[in-house]
């Protein structure tokens, strides 16, 4: 899998894991929707992902790295109450960023080692 299709799968997780959240909440709140605005942005910056925009890329890694520490709060919330649905959709979030993330790592080295096969080439 390419770093943009698993940052693109992670952002409509969070979009709509995070809105079921703040929809199926006897008492919702705005913050429950910060995984959904972080995810919109994702999708926005997918195409440039796509298309091997440094700039575009490490932003969406940095918007994913805040998202996966931004939903440790949320997780233990929701295990203080004993809220199993929240904990399952907040744990699916965190291991659909994980993953986003871990692809991201790869396709970074790999292009820089790309980069030093090329320069490799360039000095012979």
């Amino acid at each position: 899998m390419k770093a943009h299709t698993a940052s693109f799968f992670n952002a409509i997780l969070l979009i709509i894991f995070s809105t079921w959240g703040y929809f199926s909440s006897e008492t919702p709140s705005l913050t429950a929707l910060i995984p959904a605005f972080i995810g919109v942005l994702l999708v926005l910056c997918n195409n440039g992902v796509k298309n091997e925009n440094k700039l575009i890329a490490h932003i969406a890694v940095v918007l994913t790295l805040l998202m996966l520490i931004g939903l440790i709060k949320p997780l233990t919330g929701a295990i203080g109450r004993n809220d199993f649905l929240a904990v399952a959709r907040v744990i699916i979030m965190l291991v659909s960023t994980v993953i986003a993330l871990v692809f991201f790592v790869k396709s970074f080295i790999d292009a820089r080692k790309n980069r030093k096969g090329n320069q490799a080439k360039i000095d012979q």
